[in-house]
């Protein structure tokens, strides 16, 4: 027996095509960069929500298909989500936006941490010890990245060097809001 806040089976969106697609909001990116071309398809809806009212806050469910060609090899990636943001909110092209976003905080804060400062060969994985190093990583990378240098990497290495300038930075007043 199906509980009664959802709704019947026959209302499910690939039974009723037309009611879905007059809801679905659709964008799409195309770039091309690094050796690869990239094409990114957003589907959003918030006809779903009815079924998915177990997650408080629910705004939209979205679909995004990325396709990528690289060294004559095509791949296809499907991804499914579920976001806060309301249509109002966020529509299908800036929900598209926060997904590339994303990928750039991964590529500028985590490949800062796992790389530059080795947090994938550190052998700590008891207890807090994990969660205060990465604390500490953090507040790293922003210091070494309000240095004077082009990089996280040549300030590190600037800073084995003299550590004298890695005391001074420490000590150097700065503001978060910048």
């Amino acid at each position: 027996m199906r509980p009664p806040s959802l709704p019947s089976p026959a209302a499910f969106p690939p039974s009723v095509p037309a009611q879905w697609a007059e809801d679905a909001s659709t964008a799409t990116d195309h770039r091309k960069g690094h050796g690869r071309v990239e094409r990114r398809t957003i589907t959003t809806t918030t006809w779903l929500n009815g079924y998915l009212s177990h997650w408080p806050g629910l705004g939209q469910v979205f679909r995004l298909e990325r396709r990528r060609k690289a060294n004559g090899k095509a791949t296809v990636e499907v991804v499914y989500g579920i976001t806060s943001l309301s249509r109002l909110a966020a529509d299908a092209a800036a929900l598209l936006g926060y997904s590339r976003r994303h990928w750039g905080i991964e590529n500028g804060l985590h490949y800062t941490r796992d790389v530059t400062l080795g947090e994938d060969r550190c052998r700590v994985r008891r207890g807090h010890a994990p969660r205060a190093l990465a604390s500490l990583r953090n507040v790293a990378v922003y210091l070494l990245r309000n240095a004077e240098h082009p990089s996280v990497a040549a300030a590190t290495r600037a800073m084995v060097a003299r550590p004298d300038l890695a005391l001074d930075l420490l000590n150097a007043p700065a503001s978060i809001s910048e």
